[in-house]
């Protein structure tokens, strides 16, 4: 055996002595990393599975607590959506807790559901549903033509960057108009008229409005449309409010303290 044969023999027995050496040293440490991503992996998915198993069996309850709602057994659907807000996962308990408040203030209950609609507005963690908690509020507490009450609630709401801001001025405009004060009324449709981002569902109920206010004789309606909406700018084919009729003379005018008819936001 030659000399090179002899040195590339010790050279590789020194290699698989340091290979052997560092696997004893690194190899418990090289395994324990293996099983923690498998682990890790495991658990990722295990969690995964959990959540969407219980986001459907939630949904299943949820719609299913709606069809209840639907029918005519109200308590059975309140407990129904009871179940989903206490035992539901995601999004659904606050859905649920929004549609109990909704059947309160259906089922005549109209204190109970501004108590749970005030509960919604400093529960829920998402500020946009909290704002629509207050505004729903507020659409509920306008037949009552207590302003103070729906102010304290969509008051703070009627920001410019607020999305909600013009259902805001809606219901303030119809408590208002309901306590008998036109121009405060007047003065919030405008507001709204004058928002280039109002929907044109909202700017069809003010031709609503508009028309109830000249039925009663709150405003003149041979007058300038422009001084009903100011410089409030057309959005899309919203009907001008110079086109807006009169009512017919024949036609009886409504009562004095009938608010005008409004959708509020759907639940």
């Amino acid at each position: 055996m030659t000399n090179e044969n002899i040195i590339r023999e010790i050279d590789e027995e020194l290699r698989s002595d340091r290979m052997r050496n560092l696997w004893r040293r690194f190899g418990p440490y090289v395994i324990g990393a293996a099983v923690a991503v498998v682990l890790a992996v495991a658990v990722n998915e295990g969690w995964s599975w959990w959540q969407n198993s219980n986001a459907a069996r939630s949904s299943d309850q949820f719609y299913a607590a709606l069809e209840l709602a639907d029918g005519t057994d109200v308590a059975a659907a309140q407990q129904a959506l009871e179940d989903v807000a206490a035992q539901g996962s995601g999004a659904y308990p606050s859905l649920a807790r929004f549609r109990q408040a909704a059947l309160l203030a259906k089922d005549g209950k109209t204190a109970e559901a501004v108590a749970a609609y005030d509960a919604l507005s400093t529960k829920e963690t998402n500020r946009h549903l909290r704002d629509l908690a207050l505004v729903l509020a507020g659409f509920i507490l306008v037949d009552g033509g207590d302003v103070a009450e729906v102010e304290q609630r969509v008051g703070g709401l009627v920001a410019a960057d607020n999305p909600l801001r013009n259902a805001a001025r809606e219901a303030l405009g119809l408590a208002r108009y309901r306590a008998g004060d036109i121009d405060g009324a007047r003065t919030e449709f405008e507001a709204i008229l004058a928002d280039r981002l109002s929907s044109q569902e909202s700017r069809n109920r003010l031709q609503i409005y508009l028309q109830q206010l000249i039925a009663e004789g709150a405003v003149d309606p041979n007058a300038d449309a422009s001084a009903f909406v100011g410089d409030a700018p057309s959005v899309g084919d919203a009907p001008a409010l110079d086109t807006v009729e009169p009512a017919p003379a024949a036609d009886p005018a409504p009562a004095a303290d009938a608010a005008p008819a409004a959708e509020t936001p759907a639940n």
